[in-house]
């Protein structure tokens, strides 16, 4: 993982350090005077109240020192030292119970907070219980094994500290290269980062030097998942869970790695079991909703969705999953249930804005498109609020993917490349009708219907290499650089990685819609695959995307000038392809699938080669596993009443008909 360049601190950063310093020196009523002028300018800042709280203590102004830790609880519920701080306010009013339970929630957060393990210690040998004073004993000991640079940096990680913890542990491990914790370190921040297949390389290392290591192994796992191979990574849970066969964590991970290879009745299996133990773990109820939408059990999956929302009542995700079935439709009850989350201090950013998205959809079905565009206008910007995605990134790529990728490279490159005709990547943006297409194909007996598949994007990333500064990106000008065996050795290890989520048909669905971006790599190494391009009305697409809570990616949908930028870079980069590689891309018009569904599936069939079959008219009937969010509408006959549902909303749209400019048909 590439060094972090030097980091100039903010004006705010630089006077939370110098507050730092005068607590430092016990000068605790200065310091909050500072801290307290500093507070109005950024009143949710954690490190501003946080110190203001340990003040507080310190100046035996214990119930203030209490009131600013849940405040602070209320937008940073997973500061682990907020936790710690709360334990002491205890300790001072001498409330052992109270105590306890506060060191251990921030234990549970950030095991390296070695503080909270001697008063835990000390705490549980006052009351009574020696057992769980020589658990914390023990936590002390481990961690008095540890470099002080890994403990200090493991409490930054946990608490969300990714850059701080990355500048204290690197240095430490250039001096120190075979410190396996050191190591692990460094990979889970990977993890954090999303710079995953530095983990990958980094975990493997760890596994290399202690093949024992349990820990190691389960990131090395989750880095797997996170890769997108499955494979391998249930190899790694099964290996865990033959030493610990009733591990949860190990358990819940298995469960989900059988989803990530398509076999949903295995992860159901998996997942009822684990709930047998734990009858009111809302996370678990919400998994097993997911499996059985996916496998097209529709009331059961509301009714686990339903019992996810009991077992946590504010549990944002759990209505918004209700919502996104299209079609089901929420009670007075449950809207006024939404409403008063929403409104309460205590419920956290991510239930916040999946509530709101709910509130868009559940108040949409009900006409009410004002209101329920302010409440997809404030999800989006809650969801924004955590995304760091810049629209330049992707409009940079696409001037150099038209730089690289030429007419004239495809000639120099013709008859390379793996030469197998399996795959037809269906792609677009999302919500442009591309689950219709998928389940029209899958419908046909010789085409295998997958999933969004992530093998193309992992390989972009593995040919950027471990480079992040943006304006030295290596991908896609490598492209230019591959040998005609690199070419087909990429070409056969899609068609190898992805035998996983195949059953034995002659050709596979990919329809991960973000692969338009990357045309050229798969023509390039794949050059008989079929490319379709599901394209919708403009307005239709980005206002349908700016009403969808995606479980993950598609970072560019959360504000109206952001879509409409993607948008127009996707027909810009479309454009090219067209013209450099004419004929072979299949645009097929959402629109116009509706209106004379039969013409479209025939001229679908041809070009990818296929016989006519009646099956792929009556799609609808067609019994398999759909992972997008149009799931329960493609198990319906086509419709029309939803191509123009965006006129609903038209008076407030009007700032992304002016984004998409000419784009827009009236």
């Amino acid at each position: 993982m590439a060094a972090e360049p030097a980091h100039s601190p903010s004006p705010i950063e630089a006077e939370i350090a110098r507050i730092r310093s005068i607590m430092e020196k016990g000068q605790f009523a200065e310091a909050l005077a500072a801290a307290d002028a500093l507070q109005p300018a950024v009143p949710e800042n954690r490190d501003v109240n946080y110190c203001r709280a340990v003040c507080l203590r310190y100046l035996q102004r214990v119930p203030e020192a209490l009131a600013v830790l849940e405040a602070l609880e209320r937008t940073h519920p997973g500061f682990s030292r907020l936790h710690q701080e709360r334990g002491h306010c205890y300790v001072a009013l001498r409330e052992a119970p109270k105590a306890i339970d506060a060191y251990q929630k921030a234990v549970n957060r950030n095991p390296a907070l070695s503080a909270s393990w001697a008063k835990l210690q000390l705490l549980y040998r006052m009351v009574g219980q020696p057992e769980n004073a020589a658990t914390a004993a023990s936590h002390i000991e481990m961690a008095g094994k540890l470099a002080p640079e890994v403990l200090a940096a493991t409490g930054l990680l946990c608490d969300g500290d990714t850059f701080e913890a990355e500048r204290l542990i690197r240095p430490y491990l250039l001096t120190n290269p075979y410190d396996v914790e050191a190591m692990r370190l460094l990979a889970r921040i990977a993890l954090e980062r999303d710079v995953v297949n530095d983990a990958d390389v980094l975990l493997e290392a760890v596994l290399e030097l202690a093949p024992d290591y349990r820990a190691a192994r389960f990131d090395y796992a989750r880095a797997l998942m996170r890769r997108h191979k499955y494979g391998p990574a249930l190899k790694q849970l099964e290996m865990l869970l033959e030493v610990e066969p009733a591990n949860r964590t190990f358990r819940t991970a298995h469960a989900t790695a059988y989803v990530g290879i398509g076999d949903h009745e295995r992860a159901l299996e998996l997942y009822r079991a684990l709930l047998k133990d734990a009858p009111r773990e809302a996370d678990l109820h919400l998994s097993i909703a997911h499996t059985l939408k996916t496998l097209g059990r529709s009331e059961e999956s509301i009714d686990a969705y339903r019992q996810a929302a009991e077992s946590r009542p504010s549990f944002g995700d759990a209505y918004w999953s209700l919502a996104n079935l299209k079609t089901y439709r929420f009670t007075d009850a449950e809207i006024e249930a939404m409403r008063a989350h929403v409104a309460a201090p205590a419920t956290a950013l991510v239930d916040r804005y999946h509530l709101c998205f709910a509130l868009g959809k559940a108040l949409e079905d009900r006409g009410a498109y004002q209101e329920s565009f302010s409440f997809y206008e404030r999800g989006n910007a809650l969801k924004k609020s955590e995304s760091d995605y810049a629209p330049e990134w992707v409009e940079r790529n696409t001037e150099l993917q038209k730089q690289v990728c030429t007419a004239e490279l495809f000639a120099s490159r013709r008859g390379v490349g793996c030469p197998a005709p399996d795959p037809i990547f269906i792609v677009g943006l999302p919500r442009s009708g591309s689950t219709l297409l998928e389940q029209i194909l899958a419908s046909h007996s010789q085409v295998e219907g997958t999933m969004e598949l992530a093998e193309i994007a992992t390989y972009t990333v593995d040919l950027e290499g471990h480079n992040r500064d943006f304006s030295q990106r290596r991908y896609p000008g490598v492209l230019a650089e591959l040998t005609p065996e690199d070419l087909t050795r990429y070409g056969e290890r899609y068609i190898a990685d992805t035998r996983v989520y195949r059953t034995g048909k002659a050709y596979f669905i990919d329809k991960m819609p973000n692969n338009f971006r990357h045309i050229g790599f798969i023509h390039l190494i794949l050059p008989n695959a079929k490319i379709i391009d599901a394209r919708r009305e403009p307005m239709a697409c980005c206002f349908s995307n700016f009403k969808q809570l995606f479980a993950s990616g598609q970072e560019f949908t959360y504000s109206i000038e952001d879509i409409a930028r993607y948008y127009r870079t996707y027909i810009e980069l479309m454009e090219h392809w067209d013209a450099v590689l004419p004929g072979r891309i299949l645009r097929v018009q959402h629109e116009s699938v509706v209106d004379d569904l039969e013409g479209n599936v025939q001229r679908i069939l041809e070009f990818c080669g296929l016989d006519f079959e009646p099956a792929c008219l009556e799609f609808h009937k067609t019994e398999r596993s759909v992972r997008t969010a149009s799931s329960e509408q493609v198990r319906r006959p086509i419709f029309r009443e939803g191509l123009d549902q965006w006129r609903n909303f038209e008076p407030w749209l009007g700032p992304l008909s002016a984004a998409l400019g000419d784009l827009v048909r009236n």
